[in-house]
């Protein structure tokens, strides 16, 4: 019983506060949407694949061993692609207005599980630039790869392409967050304002007051007269559908 009570209480304080609660959400959701639209700088992406495939004599098949050894390459590939050896080449090469340990920041080198695929990724607030970057940095590796290992068991899959889209920020999800956001922030300056009010506005806030019986009560003639006026009106026009 106490609890179906604070729930009215809690939808009565939301109803009283409604024009504050909307006008918060609807400041905050568009703050969230103002920042990610127009403060934030966008983030592309740029991916180029490589494939690391041991040649073999033709007509003979991959044993699991031969297998096995390329996953172990890939392990060592990803580490010498994020080098100094490497990324300071790609630095010089594009005339980068930057260090290879800033760059080394926005390259990211992974495998799926066990597969022979090495990729490469590139951020960069310039797509075009991420692409040259990632492109620059398999060709390098691929060319020094030959003189690091002596091996040459690594080709490019695919080369990476423009993108038409940024990474982050991601408008669906931050404008989301500012819904929610606004939606919390505004019930709980309602509930603080509520606590903080204390005006007497009907019977039941004057006895939980002055903690005395209410003996009677004033009632605004006008409103009296409006209410009795309707109550007259609504008998006469049930009288006429009923005759």
């Amino acid at each position: 019983m106490q609890e179906s009570i604070n729930i009215n209480k809690f939808l009565k304080i939301i109803k009283r506060r409604c024009t504050l609660i909307i006008m918060t959400i609807c400041i905050v959701t568009g703050l969230s949407a103002l920042i990610t639209y127009y403060l934030i700088t966008p983030t592309y992406q740029a991916s180029t694949l490589l494939l690391v495939n041991q040649s073999v004599p033709e007509g003979k098949n991959y044993s699991s061993g031969e297998l096995q050894t390329n996953l172990e390459f890939i392990n060592t590939y990803n580490v010498i692609i994020t080098s100094p050896r490497i990324l300071k080449q790609v630095v010089e090469e594009l005339s980068l207005n930057q260090s290879y340990r800033s760059l080394i920041k926005r390259v990211n080198v992974e495998s799926e599980g066990q597969s022979q695929v090495v990729s490469i990724h590139v951020k960069d607030n310039d797509p075009k630039i991420a692409v040259e970057i990632a492109n620059t940095i398999a060709t390098i590796f691929h060319k020094e790869i030959v003189k690091i290992m002596n091996v040459n068991n690594v080709s490019i899959l695919s080369p990476a392409e423009v993108s038409p889209s940024p990474i982050s920020p991601n408008p669906k999800l931050n404008i989301s967050i500012g819904f929610v956001a606004g939606l919390l922030l505004s019930i709980a300056i309602s509930l603080i304002m509520e606590t903080l009010d204390n005006r007497i506005r009907n019977e039941i806030d004057v006895e939980k007051t002055l903690e005395v019986p209410l003996l009677g009560t004033v009632m605004d003639i006008k409103v009296e007269k409006k209410r009795t006026q309707r109550e007259k009106e609504f008998i006469k026009e049930s009288e006429k559908i009923g005759t």
